[in-house]
């Protein structure tokens, strides 16, 4: 669990030290990407100027990780997937993916990777969807027993039995995300990119996604990195989370380890039986920052149990009940590109 300050993170350990193979399945060192853009100044004037969109991120990925990637807009994510799939070359630095530069094999290695792109589609518009399953059939060379198991599997997980003969432009955005996602998995990539992939989906259909997302990284061993705005998807599926922001990571490591960068507070709702002044426990680091009638609210440190506290609590207190929210995911990474700005 750590802040990242420069150029170099890693996995805390998950992964091997340096080199290929199999524990380091995805690797980037000192990787970056610099635009030339160019700007119109004065009336018929242009000046050129560099944007750096990746700023030498380092970190390595095991085989089987399930890894959330998460940022801003314009932070860096869909250029660093662009670089991982081969899209876009790095301007600079050492990019590996199963031990292939992916700029120059990238035919190879599409055979091995997944990628879901949020709003853009890898699905032929005017075909019904089946259609374009059967032309990536063809396109991957999947063998036919496989493809059929994949198929019927990703239909039933997925619920797109009743939309196979449906173009696709006439599906939802909620339906057509499931089909994508059922499209990158038909070939057994090795690794998958997804970009937003709840996006537009109720929470029935969120939870089923999710949860066919888990058992694909459990029973298939599949390397899975997530860029999303839904931090519940990274709550639920990641044990690991990479933060990045203007082209650098500021954090890598374990998810409960962004409270403690981020320094958040939980919070202990009191139920008492009646209305007393603001509760205090000296000694602890918990203060009442809130009350209304018998009910209060109390903030502490999201890295401190809560057991002392509510002990604490039930024996100089009339209680009635109690319960523990945790710290809103989102309001610590926004603390965290707050407190980056301020530097």
């Amino acid at each position: 669990m750590r802040a990242v300050t420069d150029s170099a993170s890693g996995t805390d350990g998950a992964a091997g030290e340096g080199g290929t193979g199999v524990e380091d399945f995805i690797e980037l060192d000192g990787v970056e990407k610099v635009f030339d853009v160019r700007r119109k100044v004065g009336f018929l004037r242009r000046e050129r100027h560099q944007v750096r969109a990746v700023d030498s991120i380092s970190f390595r990925v095991p085989r089987g990780e399930m890894v959330g990637y998460i940022g801003p807009n314009g932070a860096g994510k869909s250029t660093t997937i662009k670089m991982l799939t081969g899209i876009l070359t790095p301007s600079a630095g050492r990019l590996r993916v199963a031990g292939v530069d992916p700029s120059r094999e990238r035919t190879r290695l599409a055979q091995r990777i997944g990628v879901v792109f949020g709003q853009r589609t890898t699905l032929w518009w005017d075909l019904p969807l089946i259609d374009s399953y059967r032309l990536m059939h063809r396109m991957y060379r999947v063998p036919d027993a496989r493809f059929r198991e994949n198929l019927d599997r990703c239909v039933e997980l997925l619920d797109l039995g009743e939309l196979l003969d449906v173009p696709v432009r006439q599906l939802s955005l909620g339906q057509r995300m499931r089909g994508d996602i059922a499209a990158a998995l038909l070939h057994d990539p090795e690794v998958l990119y997804l970009d937003e992939p709840t996006i537009g989906l109720d929470v029935i259909s969120k939870a089923k996604v999710r949860g066919f997302l888990r058992d694909l990284n459990a029973e298939r061993g599949t390397t899975v990195l997530l860029t999303t705005h839904d931090l519940t998807d990274i709550e639920q599926l990641c044990r690991r989370v990479m933060v990045i922001d203007h082209g650098r990571l500021l954090y890598d490591g374990a998810l409960t380890g962004l409270h403690e960068v981020g320094e958040s507070e939980r919070t202990l709702v009191v139920d008492l039986e009646r209305e007393v002044p603001p509760i205090e426990l000296p000694g602890t680091r918990a203060r009442t920052v809130r009350t209304q009638g018998p009910r209060q609210w109390l903030a502490f440190p999201a890295t401190e149990s809560a057991a002392p506290l509510v002990a604490r609590i039930a024996a100089e207190y009339p209680l009635v009940d109690l319960s523990v929210r945790e710290p809103d995911i989102e309001a610590v990474i926004a603390k965290m590109y707050a407190d980056r700005s301020a530097v």
